[in-house]
């Protein structure tokens, strides 16, 4: 396919696998082995230091790539960015004049399509209400890649709306861009908001790509597609141009193949965005620092007991993990549960439904003439365009969000307060003081389910919300595999403590080296029902 007929296929969204179904799915003409599988960024940085390769060389073998396998397989990129051989160009004039701006430069990354770029994309959260919408300024986000010298290659799809539309919606399908695949197993699902940018730097399509979550959104794509997946502390990444769902949870973060790939993601990507109210933490930190292989060594390791038995394969892959931190020499406190386990979920969906509302129209007010300016105009949009934006599911969750007051309601405060107090001073705090631990433990979640657009998601069972409610950081890590599919394990803590969970996240992937990189199997093995991918000894 010509890069011209792939731009026009992500504008005008995968009708042919608006089914979730794709040739590919007949398990035919699976992708050759691709030169740049699951190389780092220091494999790509010492590669153009020695002359090897260029950022134009690497970028165009990502293009290719995704050209070739991703619109046939795996649909994970909504748009490619028609500047990214020219930005590619430019970094390496600089790196020829002596200069050069870190590790990410010349760097291709992937970032997800509710992200704005003043250039010529789209910025849509896969809707085709804003299928023109075309930002009038550069995101925080993309700013910091852009100063950091990244390639940004293109944007990837994603559960529309950031998953912030139905109560039973099938994540990766966007009016837009259709249905992405899970690359371990095609018929299985990637897991939302961010599901393009778990498949897209699974599959190897780019370096490393950025996500945005608001509960489980970064942290659940990167389980089901083998990733590190970082959710920081909200507000150590700016948020300002980001479709928006909730303040008080939002926020981006890397998704990369390692430990220190995410850590350098997040280093080029954390600053103080001054339009951001929630920018209260320490900056300029270079998270790289904190990479030691040594790190759990003396270290207390709470495991959040409560998030586990919805899976005894799931159980059996954290019975090794924790048997691999203990040979690191961990003290593992077990359990170490969250005594308000359970007791906020109400009140995190009635904030979520005030503050979506009220943040989504803030963005909307910003976009240039002719654009939707309310959520109003969306649901009528929605409506008068059902056969595109609502062949599978509907719009419950908007229904629900426009008819909330403003945010000086009581009742709102009341809810964002419980938040707090349940996931922050009588949660995630309260737990970590009692028993001197420097991070909890659980399972992010489940193997891939299969992809039903019929009924909609899967879940088996998940550790995010906490983190999420009380804006504070989740590291997930690749930990095994369930019959070939993909499970990790979380590790969350305090807030700003990114330093410290990267320290722990880094020991544990050196000692188990649990990633693999995808087959593109049609559907899962079922003839591997090894649950570990770590062998104790």
């Amino acid at each position: 396919m010509k890069r011209r007929d792939f731009l026009k296929a992500g504008v005008l969204g995968g009708v042919a696998l608006m089914a979730g179904t794709s040739e590919a799915q007949s398990g035919q003409d699976l992708p050759p082995e691709f030169e740049l599988d699951e190389k780092t960024i220091g494999d790509l940085q010492d590669a153009m230091r020695s002359g090897q390769e260029s950022s134009a060389s690497i970028t165009e073998k990502y293009l290719g790539r995704i050209e070739s396998v991703d619109h046939p397989l795996v649909n994970s990129v909504i748009e490619l960015n028609p500047d990214a051989e020219s930005i590619a160009v430019a970094m390496d004039e600089e790196r020829r004049a002596g200069k050069t701006r870190g590790p990410l430069h010349g760097i291709p990354v992937l970032i997800k399509d509710n992200i704005d770029t003043a250039d010529k994309m789209r910025t849509t959260a896969g809707s085709m209400a804003l299928a023109e919408s075309i930002a009038l300024k550069d995101s925080f986000v993309a700013a910091q890649l852009r100063k950091a010298g990244a390639v940004i290659l293109g944007k990837t799809n994603l559960s529309e709306w950031a998953n912030y539309r139905s109560t039973h919606s099938t994540s990766g399908w966007s009016g837009r861009g259709g249905q992405t695949h899970n690359p371990y197993a095609l018929d299985r699902n990637p897991c939302g908001s961010s599901s393009g940018s778990g498949a897209a730097a699974s599959a190897n399509f780019c370096a490393v790509a950025v996500g945005t979550e608001t509960d489980g959104s970064i942290v659940c794509p990167s389980n089901n597609n083998c990733l590190v997946g970082i959710k920081p502390t909200v507000g150590l990444i700016g948020r300002t141009g980001i479709i928006p769902i909730s303040h008080s949870q939002d926020t981006s973060g890397p998704m990369a193949r390692s430990v220190r790939d995410a850590a350098i993601l997040l280093t080029a990507l954390a600053g103080r965005d001054k339009q951001d109210a929630a920018a209260t933490g320490k900056y300029g930190i270079d998270y790289t620092h904190f990479l030691d292989r040594h790190g759990l060594k003396g270290a207390r390791i709470g495991v959040a007991r409560k998030f586990f038995g919805f899976s005894d394969a799931v159980d059996k892959v954290m019975a090794d993990a924790i048997h691999a931190m203990k040979k690191l020499g961990a003290v593992i406190v077990d359990p170490a549960d969250l005594p308000t386990y359970g007791k906020f979920d109400d009140s995190e969906g009635l904030v979520l439904s005030y503050e979506f509302k009220a943040d989504l129209e803030k963005y909307l007010s910003h976009l240039r003439p002719g654009q939707p300016k309310t959520l109003k105009e969306l649901i009528d949009f929605n409506h008068n365009h059902k056969d595109v934006e609502m062949p599978f599911f509907g719009q419950e969750l908007f229904f629900q969000s426009e008819a909330r007051g403003p945010l000086t309601e009581a009742k709102y405060k009341k809810a964002l307060a419980k938040n707090h107090r349940l996931a922050r001073t009588e949660g995630i705090d309260a737990v970590m003081d009692k028993h001197h631990l420097d991070a909890l433990i659980a399972p992010t979640g489940g193997p891939g389910w299969t992809t039903d657009l019929i009924n909609g998601d899967h879940f088996t069972g998940g550790s995010s919300s906490p983190a999420a409610v009380a804006g504070y950081p989740d590291i997930t890590v690749p930990a095994g595999f369930v019959s070939g599919m993909p499970v990790g394990i979380s590790f969350f803590g305090r807030a700003w403590s990114e330093g410290l969970l990267i320290k722990l996240a880094y020991a544990f992937e050196q000692e188990t080296k649990v990633r693999k990189k995808p087959r593109f199997l049609p559907t899962a093995d079922f003839g591997d029902q090894r649950s570990k991918a770590y062998k104790s000894s």
